[in-house]
């Protein structure tokens, strides 16, 4: 399976802090957003990834991430000229994903739980139809909304609604079989002037062949696209690494948790971050206690 992370789009909610930098480089609480998605991929076991973006800021991508190998990870790079939709990312990445099922994350989703591990396994499982993440929100209105029958099937998804018929939004992370690349080519700009996933997801459920999956109350989700969730992610993050002691989002203590890297290669990872930084201690307690 394949791993695309979109990390386009012009941020307007976040200006001036993005007036001059993508905002998937901004920090939640001591590592950039990115990261974030990026280990989430890294999770579900997932090692070729591609990152989208727009051409001034790939560039900085490359600085931050490089070709991921010291993640024991394989990442490129595409350009997303004008953001056009997230369905768009499908077409940009249709050489990169290829003859395989993919996996697409937004860039500003953040993702904690204790099952979160298993249901995004099983999603990756999944290499006929899509799989999604349902999970309740007090605003459904801003997001794409799942109706359910009687039976808690879902029958409809529909994109922020004036009037929700659930409470249940459907994330950022998405799970396709290769059929994606095709049916992202075949569905029309929505009035916005964008190719919306909301399309793409509808075309799997009206085939039946569309896996929801339920976020519980034991994982967190969060849409970082405002300050105030800016905020209320860094946050969150602050009081479980400085409760429990596990770094959350960390491309690195994933990379070795998954054994794609050893003690010594980690070490190696972390060498230039400065003795006294609070997030290389994180990291340092983290390895010595795993």
């Amino acid at each position: 399976m394949k791993g695309i992370i979109l990390a386009g789009g012009k941020a307007t909610r976040l200006y001036p802090a993005t007036k001059v930098i993508s905002k998937h480089l901004l920090p939640i609480y001591n590592k950039p957003m990115i990261f974030y998605p990026l280990s989430t991929l890294m999770l579900a076991g997932i090692q070729d990834i591609l990152v989208i973006s727009n051409p001034k800021d790939l560039s900085l991508y490359r600085d931050l991430l490089g070709d991921g190998h010291l993640f024991g990870v394989n990442i490129s790079y595409k350009e997303q000229p004008e953001p056009k939709g997230i369905a768009q990312a499908f077409i940009i990445g249709q050489e990169f994903i290829a003859n395989e099922s993919c996996c697409l994350i937004l860039g500003d989703n953040l993702f904690f739980g204790s099952s979160f591990e298993k249901n995004i396994k099983y999603a990756s499982s999944n290499n006929n139809g899509a799989s999604i993440f349902a999970y309740r929100v007090d605003k459904p209105e801003s997001y794409g909304v799942i109706e359910f029958d009687s039976s808690m099937n879902a029958i409809s998804i529909e994109e922020k609604p004036k009037s929700p018929k659930s409470k249940f939004a459907v994330t950022g992370l998405y799970f396709f079989d290769n059929n994606v690349i095709e049916i992202a080519k075949g569905i029309s700009p929505s009035k916005r002037g964008e190719l919306e996933i909301t399309d793409i997801n509808m075309t799997y459920l009206e085939n039946k062949k569309m896996k929801v999956i339920k976020l519980g109350t034991g994982t967190a989700w969060l849409d970082t696209g405002t300050h105030e969730s800016l905020v209320d992610a860094s946050s969150f993050v602050r009081t479980i690494e400085n409760r429990q002691g596990i770094p959350i989002g960390s491309p690195e203590a994933t990379a070795y948790s998954q054994g794609w890297i050893n003690s010594a290669q980690f070490e190696v990872l972390i060498e230039d971050y400065p003795e006294n930084q609070d997030y290389k201690k994180l990291l340092k307690k983290y390895i010595e206690y795993k």
